[in-house]
């Protein structure tokens, strides 16, 4: 759990992180995060973000959420095991991605 979030002026983002803090606070689950609204420190975050563009772009648009989740989901996850940020040690990426699937 972060204890602090860089974002832009984006009011979506700010409301998410706001009612996460809400239920953060009303659990007494661990500390509220700390949103920072920042208007260009949060380019590394979109940057990585990049990728998804780049191939949800060309498809046709989807016509479910859950099959919008679904398919962004595989493809963030795809992209994390190519740059190594899962904790597999010493697993080829598709290994990586079949221990994920099972």
């Amino acid at each position: 759990m972060p204890d602090r979030v860089v974002i832009d002026k984006s009011g979506a983002n700010l409301a998410g992180l706001q009612c996460v803090n809400v239920i953060l606070k009303f659990t007494n689950s661990g500390n509220t995060i700390k949103i920072l609204q920042v208007k260009y420190l949060n380019n590394i975050m979109e940057q990585d973000h990049r990728f998804i563009k780049r191939i949800t772009r060309p498809m046709l648009g989807f016509k479910a959420l859950h099959s919008a989740d679904a398919t962004l989901a595989g493809i963030e996850t795809a992209h994390m095991i190519r740059k190594g940020q899962l904790d597999a040690i010493g697993l080829t990426a598709f290994q990586q991605f079949g221990a994920l699937a099972a």
